[in-house]
């Protein structure tokens, strides 16, 4: 049909439709207004495990208009479609809402590409052993960095207190306040219980210090694999994949993969120094550029002048700046961590 013979139809040529070259183009999306809230509780080949407010588990997947938004578990997501979550039903997750909280890591501080771990967590909760394998002072300190990069609060897990004391470790970190629980294998970590309570909280740790074993005593029907640690002190993996498991006493538990690094090339100093308040203003004044590591790698910082009353503190925040910058010289490691 030619332009001309379409200007002579009128609204009662309901049944001729306009050719391909006619069409109006828009690119207005769906508002899917009816779209349910739901939380990604886990992640599995471009299937997503959603937890709705009714309570019901279903499968998604991720609508053509979102593209490839990422989508990670801890996600609040709008979906629409099969909601049921009956067998053999697949929704669509039609929106991703803004994150309050990112925890994110990168291979090493060489790589460029950031991996999401998870999303919306108000808890980072740090496991390390005390012993079997040895603690890592260096990957806690890397977890404390990505934990106040991405707004959520550490608190640090102490497990195997039978096979090692935790004092040592402990006075490392008491200028940073950081909130500690000790537990132990032959007893209920109810004091761990109680702090996750009624919030998300995701447990991240090396392969072997006890993660999942936790997880099953919180969550009881968990089954979370349990590992051995090797001969040469290092975890094997256990838990493959990150999953939200909800706890019987209200709120959420994100199990993560065990991992052996922990990569922060995506963390600028100004990052972490904003994590502390009565340092933050005064490193406003520092040059351009500065690393607020003091002399002689930022001999220009001003955080010493500035803020001379605590240096117990100031010591404990430019150990974590160290870790951040890979000098370990300053970032008290142990052995296990080079």
């Amino acid at each position: 049909m030619s332009k001309r013979d379409w200007r002579k139809l009128d609204e009662s040529d309901v049944r001729v439709r306009p050719g391909k070259g006619t069409r109006p183009r828009s690119k207005r999306r769906p508002e899917h207004a009816d779209a349910e809230t739901a939380m990604v509780i886990g992640v599995d080949r471009g299937r997503w495990t959603c937890a709705m407010e009714s309570g019901a588990v279903v499968t998604a997947m991720r609508a053509r208009e979102l593209g490839r938004t990422p989508v990670v578990v801890g996600d609040q997501v709008g979906i629409v479609g099969d909601t049921s979550g009956q067998p053999d039903t697949l929704a669509r997750i039609v929106r991703v809402e803004e994150r309050t909280s990112v925890l994110r890591r990168t291979a090493d501080d060489t790589d460029p590409f950031e991996r999401v771990v998870v999303a919306n967590a108000s808890q980072l909760v740090i496991v390390c052993a005390l012993a079997d394998p040895p603690p890592r002072t260096g990957f806690i300190d890397r977890c404390l960095v990505a934990a106040y990069a991405g707004g959520l609060e550490p608190v640090l897990c102490l497990t195997k207190s039978d096979l090692g004391s935790a004092e040592k470790l402990l006075a490392l970190y008491t200028e940073l306040d950081v909130p500690v629980v000790v537990t132990r294998f032959d007893e209920e970590p109810d004091v761990l219980r109680a702090r996750l309570a009624d919030t998300v909280s995701c447990l991240i740790g090396h392969s072997g210090v006890g993660k999942s074993t936790l997880v099953n005593k919180l969550v009881p029907d968990a089954n979370r694999a349990v590992g051995v640690v090797s001969g040469v002190g290092k975890g094997r993996h256990t838990s493959t994949q990150a999953v939200a498991l909800r706890l019987p006493e209200g709120g959420w538990v994100v199990d993560t993969p065990g991992i052996r690094s922990f990569g922060l090339a995506h963390i600028t100093p100004d990052d972490i120094v904003k994590a502390f308040p009565d340092f933050a203003e005064a490193a406003e004044e520092c040059p351009p550029g500065c690393g607020h590591l003091g002399a002689p790698e930022d001999p220009g910082c001003r955080i010493d002048e500035l803020v001379p009353d605590a240096p117990g503190r100031l010591e404990s925040l430019r150990r974590l700046l160290a870790s951040r910058a890979g000098l370990e010289e300053h970032a008290d490691r142990t052995d296990t961590d080079r």
